[in-house]
């Protein structure tokens, strides 16, 4: 079984994610997306994330029945901040019949020899990587394990959505309806 991983802080997770990763699901070999909810992205501040268990729930809700997708917490038992590097290692311990793929946006593809380990991903794992709105200008474009996706173009983010949630604005068909009833309950993003 082939799974894309999917990696994120999901602070919310909006409606962006959900295409990109049903595009992927839909138009790649991925048998499965996996949602890794990042306790804590060591690119992030991690006082600007909302609690992690409350990330997943909101993962959870936004992905419902759908049986092709699963919201993970793998990485809330692995040491923080979170290296991509140290999660494959997991997972690949853990599930040595499944092969995994990151699904990454060109914005990361860019960046990506700055990650730990960078080369050691590439040589055991795939990249599936979905264009940004800014053009894509690396090397890696060309590498034998990378594949560039013209997936849906979306210019939504969650720390857009936060702010407009902060300046009371409605954003209620940004996030799934699911989504949008617990952040409404629980106050998110408000203050």
């Amino acid at each position: 079984m082939k799974v894309g991983l999917f990696f994120g802080s999901f602070n919310p997770i909006h409606v962006g994610h959900l295409v990109i990763a049903n595009y992927m699901q839909a138009n790649s070999d991925l048998d499965r997306i996996w949602f890794i909810v990042s306790p804590h992205n060591p690119l992030k501040q991690k006082n600007t994330l909302l609690d992690e268990k409350q990330r997943l729930q909101m993962v959870q809700l936004a992905i419902g029945d759908n049986n092709k997708m699963k919201a993970s917490d793998i990485e809330f038992k692995l040491p923080q901040p979170s290296y991509t590097i140290n999660t494959l290692v997991y997972l690949k311990e853990k599930y040595p019949d499944k092969e995994f793929v990151l699904i990454m946006g060109s914005d990361n593809l860019e960046t990506f020899h700055k990650w730990k380990n960078a080369a050691e991903i590439l040589k055991h794992h795939e990249l599936y990587v979905y264009q940004r709105p800014e053009s894509l200008k690396t090397v890696l474009m060309n590498h034998n394990k990378v594949k560039i996706f013209n997936a849906p173009l979306m210019g939504l983010s969650s720390t857009a959505i936060r702010a407009a949630v902060k300046e009371k604005k409605d954003i209620r068909y940004f996030v799934t309806p699911a989504v949008w009833e617990y952040m409404r309950e629980m106050h998110f993003y408000e203050k």
